[in-house]
């Protein structure tokens, strides 16, 4: 499939923004499959990474152009950029946990090489006693994310913590990964792209110009913006907007920051500019969002 043809989704299937205030995202394999007769297409996710975890049935997937077949127990790794789709057999059970850029961050910050696997796009299947700890492990993930309770921010990176750790045990070293299909250009425009994120993750809180990051990666803006829109399917700003309205969210969900005091922690000149932003991206002023999330602040 042309690279250009291949969509670009948060979700599958959705191009709104991320819908939750959580760094991610829990649902069963038959929740979102079931509805698209077990056949999602390729597609990709420019800052999401998905960790696949099948507890019944079979899967024939691709990963970036490879076709592998699988039957469950079985954990499969798709990496943020990497192009995947998958056609599962209708008695397929699991769930699928998507990670947001941020808490990749913050796993491979704290975790070091042991959240290399979240990099390299595979499916491993599971043997005993491996099988059961990764399937107590994913149980628990859904059943804290369906049911928010206090400390469920904290319980959550925990929980990914461990799954993440018991997932590298699976890998092969990783100078032995297989490094994914593609032209010199298009590895450097990804590459950038990357950069680009990693910048974002930065200096979100400071708003940087789009120029600004453009120098900073030693290109224009016109091709920083042509560059997003063709790997992301958002523009430049888009995406920093992205991360500056996900941020929000969650002071907005579990801190009891005023308003105010989440503009100003976010680079917003003044609280009625943070508030047209919001309203502008979600619909809601950030007090109606913030009253119409549950109680999970610890």
């Amino acid at each position: 499939m042309p690279d250009a043809a291949v969509p670009v989704f948060k979700l599958y299937g959705e191009t709104r923004h991320w819908p939750t205030p959580d760094l991610l995202h829990c649902e069963s394999i038959p929740e979102r499959s079931r509805l698209h007769d077990w056949r999602i297409q390729p597609h990709r996710h420019s800052d999401l990474v998905h960790l696949l975890h099948l507890s019944g049935g079979e899967v024939e997937l691709e990963l970036e152009g490879s076709l592998h077949r699988g039957r469950a127990p079985l954990l499969i790794v798709v990496p943020a950029l990497c192009i995947h789709g998958f056609r599962f057999s209708p008695d397929t059970q699991g769930h699928i946990i998507t990670l947001a850029r941020p808490l990749g961050e913050a796993l491979a910050n704290r975790l070091g090489e042991a959240a290399a696997i979240l990099n390299r796009a595979a499916p491993y299947p599971l043997g005993e006693p491996q099988a059961r700890r990764i399937a107590r492990l994913v149980a628990q993930v859904d059943e804290e994310y369906r049911h928010p309770a206090p400390g469920r921010e904290r319980l959550l990176g925990a929980l990914c913590d461990a799954l993440v750790v018991e997932a590298s045990r699976l890998a092969a070293p990783p100078g032995d990964a297989a490094r994914p299909p593609g032209p010199r250009r298009e590895a450097r425009s990804l590459r950038h792209l990357k950069h680009y994120q990693a910048l974002i993750e930065q200096q979100f809180r400071q708003q940087p110009s789009v120029e600004r990051f453009a120098e900073q990666l030693g290109m224009t803006s016109a091709h920083l913006n042509l560059l997003c829109r063709r790997l992301a399917g958002r523009s430049a700003l888009q995406l920093l907007h992205e991360r500056l309205l996900l941020e929000a969210k969650r002071q907005l969900t579990y801190t009891n920051m005023t308003v105010g005091q989440v503009a100003d922690s976010l680079g917003f000149s003044e609280p009625a500019y943070f508030t047209r932003f919001f309203k502008r991206l979600t619909g809601f002023s950030p007090r109606d969002f913030r009253r119409r999330q549950p109680e999970t602040a610890d």
